[in-house]
């Protein structure tokens, strides 16, 4: 953009200005001029002027108007989130001048996979704000894959397979295998499963919809690996809900220990065939394929490795 001319005449000759950026920001996490402009202590006017330059510069519009509110259009998200990233490119490069080290700071926009971010994940956000109270998050709990550039988020977890794409950096942080899980009420009035092969006349309970496969992949203790496959089941397209479906009793699910901690400990669950278990899982954390990796992601994801970390060694 560097060199670019705003159209408007009011403003002829001038480059597009990091300030007016700022304002952008303010403006549009705060929804008002009158706000945004105090944030960045200037006036309603000065900070209506500036937003007027910058989609004069851009030559598109970037907020919808009305009498009532003020929201971002599409362009406008798009660039607020870029913008968002090049003002803390910024900041991290004037603290490295200075030698200061910069602190995690602005919105952290999280996607997890919703059992593993329900259980794991979100105790941990309660003690990293606290260590880190400059930043907030936005956090969505969905297993379904998502395109982090494309919608604007910062750092994916997610349990099983991996994206492998260009675009994204992708660790492994995590570890899990999947075991078999009944409520107590189902087991006394269907019986308990002695061995994989009387799985079949149990009502198995089953990730995945439409042409996803039903079969559940075991490994036993003395048979090695085993594929249990069977008529009787229902299906989900959320782990969270296999987990609530077998304690109320509908079946038994195919779940990762860390998902059921508690109902193990509160008697709601109980663990079927105890020398079985499925394949290992990995937990990833991926994050889009930048250059400089903001200081609040590089700063989540090393407090989250280090938070499993001491969850492993105390066995919780």
């Amino acid at each position: 953009m560097t060199g670019r001319k705003i159209a408007s005449p009011e403003s002829a000759g001038s480059a597009l200005e990091i300030n007016a950026l700022r304002i952008f920001v303010a403006v549009a996490e705060s929804g008002s001029f009158v706000a945004g402009g105090k944030a960045m202590g200037v006036t309603r006017s000065a900070a209506g002027k500036a937003i007027a330059r910058l989609e004069a510069y851009l030559e598109t519009r970037l907020f919808q108007r009305t009498t009532r509110r003020l929201s971002l259009t599409t362009e406008g998200h798009e660039f607020y989130h870029r913008c968002c990233q090049i003002l803390e490119d910024l900041d991290e490069a004037e603290a490295t001048i200075r030698q200061n080290l910069p602190l995690p700071k602005g919105i952290l926009r999280l996607t997890v996979s919703e059992g593993y971010g329900k259980m794991i994940v979100l105790p941990f956000i309660n003690e990293f704000l606290r260590a880190s109270p400059d930043i907030s998050i936005e956090i969505s709990f969905s297993d379904r894959v998502v395109d982090l550039v494309e919608e604007g988020f910062d750092l994916a977890i997610r349990v099983g397979n991996a994206t492998t794409s260009y675009q994204y950096i992708t660790q492994v942080i995590d570890r899990t295998s999947p075991q078999l899980w009944a409520s107590p009420d189902y087991l006394r009035q269907a019986g308990m499963p002695e061995s994989l092969a009387e799985l079949k006349d149990h009502r198995r309970l089953v990730y995945g919809l439409g042409a996803a496969s039903t079969a559940w992949t075991l490994v036993d203790k003395a048979q090695g690996q085993v594929t249990v496959n069977g008529r009787n089941h229902v299906r989900f397209d959320s782990g969270d809900a296999i987990r609530t479906a077998a304690i109320a009793g509908l079946g038994i699910g195919f779940l990762p220990s860390f998902m059921v901690e508690k109902d193990i400990q509160e008697g709601r669950l109980a663990q079927v065939l105890p020398d079985t278990q499925g394949e290992e899982v990995a937990i990833h954390a991926i994050y889009p394929n930048r250059r400089h990796l903001p200081v609040r992601v590089r700063a989540f994801i090393d407090s989250f490795k280090s938070f499993l970390s001491n969850r492993l060694s105390s066995g919780t």
